[in-house]
């Protein structure tokens, strides 16, 4: 069903998500009902109007945006400008502030419609034979989910999410939170299109001066939106003082980034990492010839860098897609073939996790943990594995890493390679984030035990909270993904994680507002190394939670603490 449904749905029709343009969307969720009519009144700043036959408003000061009623308490502004469009000779470079000026005098007095979701980011491959390069440059966004009749002053707190997709793809659409304002009226929630790939992190030494680009444009990005939060959030009834960022996969990594980063004013309050991204911060030197490679794939390869950085800049999406593509498909030989953050001097001083060990980073209330069968890592030989995801490990290394894992202890080879590089890849992630974290602030840790119950297997692998948590999301090539109808236990086990989740968001502490059946989540200490093991109760019920808390297994304490000694090595 499009987006485009004015005037009150059916009983059939109140069982599709509307404002998702997809034939195999079945969402089940709330009472749905969506106007796209453009208002020419003008709005008081930090107002809402909200007649049935214009839809809610809110006036931000330079434009007024027209938003979808997609629950009776929930309004979703969807697509809404943070930054100047990062095309033409902006491409490549550092995310430039929103001119409100010329977005005041486009509207010309007249309401914008942010009722659609806009085009996403252009998205880069998989690696599993799809082909990258859908999307649009035009995508520095954000979407905005508010409870309806929410005004300035209402002091809301914020979650403010980012995407996963290993900085390469993702499309937000495809994780909603429509749903999550529904069962909770009392925050504001953001999610944000940021670049992706090489149009977001396009490194080469020679960025140092910016007359030929700007490291970490992606992660600018992210940080531009923030500050848009801080200064406009306010009229959607939002606090710009009461943010906790929140992410997953590549998403959770960017929090760790951000918890890091040099990024002067202090922009978010409180951090929650879902499975980091654990990948190294090359150097721009080791992304040379990455660079080179992407660059002579373009058509770009002869000539200085500024003439190189000219010849990108004019370059097609479709040309600039290809050469991206070719170096995950086995075209480019280097030690790193994808475009990720890089360790600049300037917003990235130091590597994440030793400036979190040197507690380096920002002191904020955390949670952190990651599903049960993580792994990033494809193939079957764990000595490759762990080469290719950690390249500057030696042989020695590596040998000390497999012994670690010795196959005695597993029930099967594929399980042996899982454990052996989910750990190092993103589990740990939770003990060197969490350990230093807990020693200044509020620090909750977690195990995702329940699997995707579309996937056929009992393995609870990356991204399987995803699922529960949006509605049933599975994503797809290019921006793509689908929704299934979820049944009533799924339904309550997912109310219990985003209970877990927004009482974070309201109070810095997952117990303060969770749901009457579910129970109280300890504390992480270095004295007492607990997690919630957070898994849908056995017996389908939808009363009763089947998440409890445990203790960190010793043995799977100290293979984290020997695969953090290995990252401190190489980034020391």
């Amino acid at each position: 069903m499009a987006g485009n449904v004015g005037g009150p749905l059916s009983q059939d029709e109140e069982e599709v998500f509307p404002i998702i343009n997809s034939s195999s969307v079945t969402v089940p969720r709330g009472n749905y009902k969506c106007s796209t009519h453009l208002l020419l009144s003008k709005v008081p700043r930090g107002s809402a109007s909200a007649s049935d036959e214009t839809g809610p408003t809110v006036n931000v000061g330079y434009a007024t945006y027209l938003g979808n009623q997609s629950y009776p308490n929930t309004v979703a502004y969807l697509g809404i400008p943070y930054a100047e469009p990062p095309i033409g000779d902006l491409r490549f470079r550092a995310t430039v502030p929103l001119n409100t000026t010329h977005v005041s005098e486009g509207a010309g007095g007249q309401v914008i419609n942010a009722t659609y979701y806009p085009e996403f980011c252009i998205q880069g491959t998989i690696g599993l034979g799809d082909a990258g390069g859908a999307g649009s440059e035009d995508c520095l966004k954000i979407n905005i989910y508010a409870p309806y009749g929410a005004k300035e002053g209402d002091s809301l707190p914020v979650l403010f999410y980012i995407h996963g997709g290993g900085y390469v793809f993702g499309n937000p659409r495809n994780w909603p939170f429509d749903s999550w304002i529904h069962q909770s009226p009392n925050v504001v929630i953001v999610s944000v299109y940021y670049r992706l790939d090489s149009l977001g992190f396009l490194a080469t030494p020679e960025f140092t001066d910016p007359t030929y680009g700007d490291f970490n444009a992606g992660f600018l990005d992210q940080l531009e939106a923030l500050r848009w939060v801080n200064q406009y959030i306010s009229a959607f009834g939002g606090d710009p003082n009461r943010v906790t960022i929140n992410g997953q996969s590549a998403g959770g990594s960017s929090v760790e980034l951000h918890m890091v980063a040099n990024q002067g004013q202090q922009l978010f309050h409180g951090a929650i990492a879902q499975s980091v991204f654990r990948t190294p911060l090359p150097t721009p030197e080791a992304q040379q010839p990455l660079f080179e490679f992407y660059s002579s794939y373009a058509g770009c390869g002869t000539g200085s860098i500024g003439e190189q950085m000219t010849c990108l800049r004019n370059a097609s999406v479709s040309a600039l897609a290809r050469a991206q593509d070719a170096a995950v498909q086995g075209k480019f030989n280097g030690l790193f073939n994808s475009f990720h953050p890089v360790l600049d001097g300037v917003l990235f001083s130091g590597y994440p996790t030793l400036q979190f060990q040197l507690g380096q980073f920002s002191h904020v209330p955390l949670i952190v943990g990651s599903t049960s069968n993580e792994t990033l890592s494809g193939g079957t030989d764990i000595s490759v594995a762990l080469k290719e995801f950690f390249p500057a490990l030696t042989g020695t290394d590596i040998q000390e890493f497999v012994a670690l894992y010795p196959l005695s202890d597993y029930d099967s080879p594929s399980q042996q390679f899982q454990v052996a590089t989910g750990e190092p890849d993103v589990i740990c992630g939770r003990e060197a984030m969490g350990g230093p974290a807990s020693l200044f602030s509020g620090t909750w840790t977690y195990r995702y035990n329940t699997p995707n119950p579309t996937s056929g297997s009992n393995v609870v692998a990356h991204a399987a909270e995803n699922w529960m948590m949006f509605d049933g999301i599975n994503t797809g090539f290019n921006g793509t993904g689908t929704f299934t109808q979820q049944t009533p236990a799924e339904v309550a086990f997912a109310s219990e994680l985003i209970g877990y989740w927004l009482s974070f968001v309201r109070s810095g502490n997952p117990n303060t507002y969770k749901l009457g059946m579910s129970p109280t989540w300890e504390e992480y200490t270095l004295s007492n190394k607990v997690r919630m093991v957070l898994m849908q109760d056995p017996e389908n019920l939808t009363t009763v939670s089947g998440s409890y808390m445990e203790e960190e297994p010793t043995a799977e304490g100290d293979r984290c603490a020997f695969a953090i000694s290995k990252v401190l090595q190489m980034e020391d």
